[in-house]
């Protein structure tokens, strides 16, 4: 079995035991060729980078935030919303899963059944320790670089969202939001955070 549905067969053992020759990047066929492991792999700039499953509340904070933006923008035809894992293919060398992916209706990447080619509008990552500098970090940073317009670092033991968003091809200082967050992309969309952090809460 193979990750990419559009990728031949494995022909060599260094891409399956997901190791390269000292010097190769990565390409996304190498990563397509990797066998599923129930792990997060990602290459960001040529470079392999493998990432455990995520805990029970680590989902538990992605669902909760997936429903929300799936109740206020999908149901209301304002744009989609994805949550990994899913292939966001951000230019040559570079395939990310963020924890949740938004795409507003202007077109502006290449949607297809295997991966989301190009900047969507917003890409959320939930901090996890063995994550955390990878995404404040590597992700961050690739993210800028790629042109998505608004990013949201989500600190589960802090109950905060770092908001950033993309001026002149930079992110800013960031607004942190405890208690409600406003899209930037879709000002119309806004909820309370108490639901997401709070577990017991069903309402």
């Amino acid at each position: 079995m193979i990750r990419c549905l559009e990728t031949p067969p494995v022909t060599t053992t260094t891409t399956t035991n997901r190791k390269l020759p000292r010097g190769k990047r990565w390409t996304y066929a190498d990563y397509c060729r990797i066998p599923p492991d129930r792990k997060r792999h990602e290459i960001i700039d040529g470079r392999h980078f493998v990432s455990p499953s995520p805990s029970p509340f680590h989902q538990w904070i992605q669902v909760q935030l997936l429903v929300e933006l799936c109740n206020r923008i999908g149901r209301t035809n304002l744009g989609r919303v994805f949550s990994a894992p899913l292939d966001v293919h951000l230019g040559r060398g570079t395939v990310v899963q963020p924890d949740i992916v938004v795409l507003v209706t202007t077109p502006c990447r290449v949607e297809t059944d295997k991966k989301i080619s190009g900047a969507p509008d917003l890409l959320i990552e939930v901090l996890s320790p063995s994550t955390r500098t990878h995404d404040r970090k590597r992700k961050f940073e690739r993210y800028q670089r790629a042109g998505v317009r608004e990013f949201w670092i989500v600190d589960p033991s802090a109950r905060r969202i770092e908001q950033f968003v993309l001026q002149d091809g930079r992110y800013g200082e960031p607004v942190v939001a405890t208690d409600r967050i406003r899209l930037h992309i879709l000002p119309q969309v806004e909820f309370d955070l108490a639901i997401v952090w709070d577990p017991g809460r069903t309402s």
